[in-house]
């Protein structure tokens, strides 16, 4: 058996490092490496995941305590910096150790990028699974002839027959595309990934051809056979793990394969577990859309890549959307209140000005999703876009992410406004802090673009984008910039604000803006007693006194029907306030905000 061939030297070590963006981030190419590696060879495979907010010595340090005979990168736009300043000072510190790179950011010039480090033995192209397999046994038989560390020119060139490598001697051929299903489970136990993102592919390739996209490259379409991906399921519902998301690029490009597993996983619902989805809304059938209707609150979200609604942009970039269904699909799966949406535009597309952009934001916007996703066009290596950025006028970052600075249609002061644009809507809207004040503040804008606008335009005169106000502060922030439009209505935006603080937590602090509470503290005291007593409306806390009660739960009074939904409702002051209880034992499943109800004399 190999394993017990190799035993006396299992201190042969080829260590597979990943940079992630966040400490929540795992990266599931490693694993995967690892796992397809088989169990003979991974005695020899050693992990190690880093984030990019890591100071580049501290890992380099961690490395060097490791003394690999072999390190490995997984390489991406997000972490190629962070990488490529290691690779300058792993040789001072780790001179006997090869050095290999691999992954997205340097598959496609891999052949320019060798040269460009000398530091390097070479670069895995492509998906690397079964190139690492062949690589990593390389290392094992060269480590077991050449046990003193010397070199084998025999073993050496066996190195130009493992096709995938680029090697300074040039490429040793394109490797075939990996088969989904001769690919091993990533996950033997989750002890490793406490407190992080579970990520899990069903399928890989694209039939798209949106020109940014490096999935555009080749469209062939791999799936997973379905009962394997049951199977594998079946273990992240009996582990109880909170998310997984799958990394599928299109995860609905094959409606029968889609619709299976989301029957499995309705069928299979534990409780607890949550699904995220990367789909294509234009592809969503009637049959689809009954079976979500069907889903438990939470169970599933989607992220729907709408990217723009200007259609001269659109059959520029190859996608053929069509909006009105889009926008249909997205309205029928919000009215079931049971899936988080989450919907993408992206800044800086051909044929797509500032104008342009603006009105692609109030169309997206008009659709209500939880999250809206303002990006940046990336203009990525190998992509269409890439071949025609120059008959495009794009001009973008050098270095990564190759971000979009400006194009033709579009300025870089432009960009710089929607930068600050995108900043709002994250912290504004994304954040689900406010979903009773913005529709208010909407309604006294043209547009919602036009109110994000202003509203950067006032953080940039406030000097707020240098210093960010903490969480709590941006509710005071949010109600000068309503009062500085409509002074005369100070006292609505007050409650709206007083409104939407408690309605996502009960807060132990006051903030400022609230209602002094004094003249309306015996009538809430007597509800609590009367609660106490006899419970109606908290019927959940009869085991409590009425002082844990009031402090479990929260009660406010308002002049405006706050709790309403319609704009139109909730501005009508009336002339005597009502209290409001706040219930958090009670929150909606999908938002998590209480369960309020009006409390009647």
């Amino acid at each position: 058996m190999m394993k017990e061939a190799y035993a006396e030297r299992e201190a042969m070590q080829f260590l597979l490092a990943a940079v992630n963006a966040k400490y929540i981030h795992t990266n599931p190419a490693v694993y995967s490496l690892r796992a397809f590696a088989g169990s003979q060879l991974q005695p020899f495979i050693s992990l190690a995941e880093y984030t990019i907010n890591q100071k580049a010595e501290e890992i380099l340090g961690d490395l060097y305590k490791k003394h690999p005979d072999v390190i490995g990168f997984s390489c991406y736009i997000w972490n190629i910096d962070v990488i490529q300043e290691l690779l300058w000072e792993l040789p001072k510190v780790l001179p006997d150790t090869d050095i290999w790179l691999g992954g997205p950011e340097v598959s496609f010039d891999a052949e320019i990028l060798i040269k460009k480090l000398p530091m390097i033995k070479g670069i895995m192209a492509g998906e690397g699974e079964e190139t690492f397999k062949e690589l990593l046994t390389y290392y094992v038989e060269k480590n077991k002839k050449a046990p003193s560390g010397g070199q084998s020119s025999n073993i050496d060139s066996q190195l130009e027959k493992i096709a995938g490598l680029v090697l300074r001697e040039g490429s040793t051929g394109k490797r075939p595309l990996t088969d989904m299903n001769a690919l091993p489970f990533l996950y033997e136990d989750l002890q490793d990934f406490a407190h992080k993102i579970i990520y899990y592919e069903t399928s890989r390739g694209c039939p798209f051809r949106c020109s940014y996209c490096l999935s555009s490259i080749d469209k062939k379409v791999r799936l997973r056979n379905p009962e394997t991906v049951k199977r594998e399921l079946d273990f992240f519902l009996e582990q109880k793990v909170p998310q997984v998301k799958l990394i599928d690029r299109t995860f609905n490009c094959n409606h029968n394969h889609a619709m299976e597993i989301w029957r499995y996983i309705k069928e299979h619902d534990n409780g607890v577990i949550n699904f995220h989805f990367e789909i294509a809304a234009d592809l969503i059938r009637e049959e689809d859309l009954l079976l979500f209707g069907e889903m438990r609150p939470g169970l599933m979200q989607m992220e729907i890549g709408v990217q723009t609604t200007n259609p001269k942009t659109l059959k520029e970039i190859n996608r053929s959307t069509d909006l009105m269904h889009v926008a249909k699909v997205v309205r029928r799966i919000r009215e079931y209140r049971n899936i988080h949406l989450h919907l993408d535009l992206i800044a800086g597309l051909p044929f797509e000005d500032y104008e342009s952009f603006q009105n692609s934001f109030n169309d997206v916007y008009a659709m209500k999703p939880e999250q809206l996703q303002l990006g940046f066009l990336k203009v990525l290596k190998g992509t269409q876009i890439w071949e025609k950025a120059r008959e495009y006028g794009i001009v973008y970052q050098e270095r990564p992410p190759y971000e979009v600075l400006y194009t033709k249609w579009i300025s870089y002061e432009e960009i710089l406004k929607l930068k600050q644009v995108e900043e709002m809507v994250e912290l504004y809207y994304n954040s689900n802090q406010f979903t009773h004040t913005l529709p208010i503040l909407e309604s006294r804008f043209e547009s919602p673009f036009v109110l994000f606008e202003n509203l950067a335009a006032f953080y940039e005169e406030k000097g707020y984008f240098l210093n960010s106000p903490a969480r709590s502060s941006r509710y005071q922030v949010l109600l000068a910039f309503a009062a500085g439009i409509e002074p005369e209505k100070e006292e609505l935006y007050r409650e709206l604000l007083t409104f939407d603080y408690y309605l996502r937590e009960n807060a132990k602090s006051r903030p400022d803006f609230c209602r002094d509470l004094t003249l309306y503290r015996d009538r809430i005291w007597k509800f609590y007693q009367k609660e106490e007593e006899k419970p109606e409306i908290l019927a959940e806390y009869r085991e409590y006194h009425a002082r844990q009660t009031m402090k479990m739960t929260h009660m406010e009074a308002f002049f405006y029907p706050v709790w309403e939904m319609e704009a139109e409702k909730m501005t009508v002051r009336r002339s005597e306030p009502a209290l409001v209880i706040f219930d958090y034992k009670k929150r909606d499943a999908l938002t998590k905000e209480a369960l309020v109800r009006t409390v009647t004399e």
